[in-house]
């Protein structure tokens, strides 16, 4: 029987979440010569797709965090609204044994947000700020790109015990493939995010995420060693 505590803040998480699209949704839209689609379906089946069960990393919490990082990061966005929607699309796809799930992501984007009323430049720049978190590697120039991707990333700077927490996750979410063979794929993802000359862009994530992030890198890739 499910604990009705726990059911009853798993429900505020969700409505809260509902409210943060609807407003964010609402803002990048503009104002609209007509009435515009109820944005609340569109937060429903993005939710529906982040509690998938095949999650343990890529949950509802992990949306949440990177929403919340991207309001401490705003000041450095553009566009902070069209950033926070492709927050959440960047990760709407998420098949583990798959290798696509961006792209597939930002096409889902593609398809949903012109239905859902957001100009079709604003739809193509989400798009492609979920494709970019394939590398995390933004130019030099692009604001949000810089702000998606260090929100994303913050999990790397997190306490020992989040930053375990997370780690365990993603093991589990690879549960089928064998140990030797996840630590080498998890090592090489390791070692090409320490050989970026910079992990965070923003001038805040480079401040407080950057060395912290490269000291748990560093000691997860230790432990994988052994």
């Amino acid at each position: 029987m499910a604990d009705p505590l726990e059911t009853a803040t798993t429900r505020d998480v969700l409505d809260s979440l509902r409210t943060r699209f609807a407003r964010t949704l609402e803002a990048a839209r503009g104002p609209a010569p007509s009435p515009s689609p109820d944005p609340l379906p569109y937060a429903d089946d993005l939710l529906r797709r982040w509690q998938e069960p095949q999650r343990h990393y890529h949950t509802v919490t992990h949306l949440t965090a990177v929403l919340d990082r991207i309001d401490t990061l705003q000041e450095y966005a553009d566009d902070p609204d069209v950033v926070r929607l492709a927050a959440w699309f960047h990760d709407a796809v998420y098949l583990p044994d798959r290798s696509e799930n961006e792209d597939r992501s930002a096409r889902l984007a593609e398809r949903a947000l012109p239905e859902a009323g957001l100009p079709d430049a604003k739809t193509a720049e989400v798009a492609r700020l979920v494709r970019l978190t394939v590398s995390h590697d933004p130019a030099d120039d692009d604001r949000d790109g810089q702000v998606l991707c260090d929100a994303d990333l913050a999990i790397l700077a997190a306490p020992p015990s989040a930053y375990a927490a997370y780690a365990a996750g993603v093991r589990e979410e690879y549960h089928f493939v064998p140990n030797d063979v996840f630590r080498e794929g998890r090592a090489a993802v390791l070692r090409q995010l320490l050989g970026l000359p910079r992990l965070f862009r923003t001038p805040h994530g480079a401040k407080e995420w950057e060395a912290t992030a490269r000291y748990n890198m560093r000691a997860e890739l230790d432990l994988l060693s052994i």
